[in-house]
Parts: structure tokens; sequence; C-alpha cells
């Protein structure tokens, strides 16, 4: 049974490496990662920018650099017309001992008052040290944007393992060989799970590497992600079949899996922006469960019962739409 397994699965590999769709699809998520982690700033990194003069006033210019992005140009001119562009950008001239802010005018209040106060702290030497202030720390090192982009790019994943086994669904019925299974000795069950492994394994393993690319591995316990995420896949890897089963070319097939694009959107604006005592009005979505427990998962704040839990809740949702599609997944076996 193995032999045979693996058989379908080397087919399937074989089939998704020369498909460039196929390879588009797993690749334009990992980009995309790399994208987010070499653009997006870091949890210290500041966005307030300040020009100067170049080799006036060099004292300010040292001192600021420590809580600002900090521009040097050669003259009055360069300074003024980088001033005028559309991005927000405070410059600070000196003048003989006396310093004044330049601003284009249609800066945020913010931007403009958080120079005001570095160039007030710099004028009466204030230091770190000299703050009464006590910082405690929750521990969280890991930008927001990057950890939002590692939860959806898990839910990416996922996803895509459902329209990969569907395209490859697709080419069998182009090759005529789908309604072959049921006279060969490879049993519905035997075919279905092989078919299921690419799926699974390019779920795992992408799951694996946008958490390693976003660099929030630290965390995370990667025995609950990868149990997380196979249960995860189970809802896209069905509805793969039933698109691929039911869709007579590629392009019907890839319209409708993307249909779970739906859904998933909207869990996740859900969760993000309605209040908590509106999110009762997603429970029915397994996506909410899914981007719920990815947050705790890699927040490194999951426990084994809630992990069980919210992976019950999956199962129980996947259930209930295996129950309603399974007839059409039988029919499209048939034929």
């Amino acid at each position: 049974m193995l032999k045979k397994i693996f058989a379908i699965f080397g087919r399937d590999l074989n089939m998704s490496i020369r498909d460039f769709m196929s390879l588009m699809m797993i690749a334009i998520p990992i980009i995309l990662a790399i994208a987010v982690n070499l653009f997006a700033p870091g949890i210290e990194d500041t966005t307030v920018n300040l020009a100067f003069l170049k080799g006036k006033n060099p004292e300010m210019v040292s001192y600021l650099k420590e809580y600002a992005n900090v521009q040097q140009y050669e003259d009055y001119e360069a300074l003024k017309e980088r001033i005028m562009k559309r991005d927000n950008l405070v410059g600070i001239v000196s003048e003989g001992s006396a310093s004044y802010i330049l601003v284009q005018g249609n800066e945020p209040n913010e931007v403009v008052e958080y120079a005001k106060i570095l160039k007030t702290f710099f004028e009466y030497d204030r230091q770190p040290e000299d703050s009464t202030a006590t910082i405690k720390e929750f521990g969280v090192k890991t930008p927001p944007v990057k950890m939002l982009w590692a939860n959806i790019g898990i839910l990416l994943m996922t996803v895509l393992a459902g329209m990969l086994i569907s395209l490859n669904i697709v080419d069998e019925k182009m090759d005529n060989t789908v309604s072959a299974i049921n006279v060969t000795p490879v049993s519905r069950m035997v075919w279905i799970f092989s078919k299921s492994l690419l799926g699974i394994l390019l779920a795992l393993a992408g799951c694996i590497a946008m958490v390693l690319i976003m660099g929030v591995a630290g965390n995370v316990n990667f025995i609950q992600l990868l149990i997380f995420v196979l249960v995860s896949s189970l809802i896209s890897i069905m509805i793969g079949f039933l698109e691929g089963l039911n869709s007579d070319d590629v392009m019907t097939a890839m319209a409708s899996t993307k249909m779970i694009m739906l859904p998933l959107a909207a869990s996740v604006a859900g969760y993000e922006f309605l209040a908590a005592k509106w999110q009762w009005v997603l429970y029915w979505s397994p996506f909410y469960w899914i981007y719920k427990g990815n947050i705790a998962i890699l927040n490194g704040s999951m426990t084994w019962i809630n992990l069980l839990l919210t992976s019950g809740v999956v199962l129980a949702i996947t259930a209930l739409v295996f129950a309603y599609t399974a007839p059409r997944i039988r029919k499209g076996l048939e034929h």
C-alpha cells in the first residue's frame, strides 16, 4: 500500500513542479513574507524623520540620532526642497546660538510635537538616565506587523494546500485517471489520503517557513503549531477535493476554491475590528478559530487544554461541512 501511496504522491509532486500556476501559489506567500520582513519597521524603530544642514550643530545631530531618523543636506535650498515633498520630514536649522524648526505645514501634530520635545531635551541636556520612569515589559519583542503577517501567512498556506489538491485532481480528470480508481487495486481511501499528502506537507512546511522568515519563532511551541496546522488544513483540503472533483478545467477549480478567501478575510477582519461582545457572530467560521488559535501559538500563550478545545471546535465545524459536501465528493469520484 505504501508503494501505491508514494506513487500517487510522486505523480502529484511532479505535476506541481512542472505547473507554473502551482509554483506561483507556493512562492507568493513566501515572497510576501520576505518583503514584509525586510520593510516592516522593527519594534524599536522610529518613523519620525529630522533634517539638518550638514556640518551645522553636530552635537544636536549626534544626540537626536538616538531618537529619530536623521538626514543631512548640503545647503538650505536642498533642505527646503526635501521638506516640501509629500512625506513628513521636520527640519531643524541653526542660526548662531539659536535654532528653529522648519516644517511644510501639513505634518501631523504628533510629529512636530515630537521634534519640539527632542529639541528641548537636547537644549536642557536631558539624558535617559535622568528619567524617574520605571518601564515594565511583557516580553513582546516582535513587531505587530510581522506577527499579523505570520498569522495571515499560515492561513494562506492552509488554503493553498486545498487549491493545490484541486488543481492536481483537475489534471487527473483531464487525463481520465480519476474514474480509473473504481477499477484499480487502489481503494478510494488510499487515493484520497495519497492526494491529500502533498497538500498536508505543503501546509506544514510552509507554516514553519513562515514562522522562521518572520522571526516570530522565539515563543512558538512547534509541536503545537504542527498539530494545529494539520487540523486547520483539513477543511481546505476537503474543499479542494470537492471543487477539484466537480470542476472540468483549471480556471473553474481555481475560481471555486478561491471562494474560501471570502470567509477567511471576513474572519480576520472581524477578529481584529469587532468588539469582543460581537465576536460571537464569527463563531460559525473555522477560520476565525484558526486565526485565534494561531495568535495564541505565536505569542506562546497556547496551553494544551486550549489547543485541544480550539482544535475540537475546528474539527466539529469541519465535520459538519463534510457531512454536507460528502455526497458531492462521492458523486465526483464516481464520474
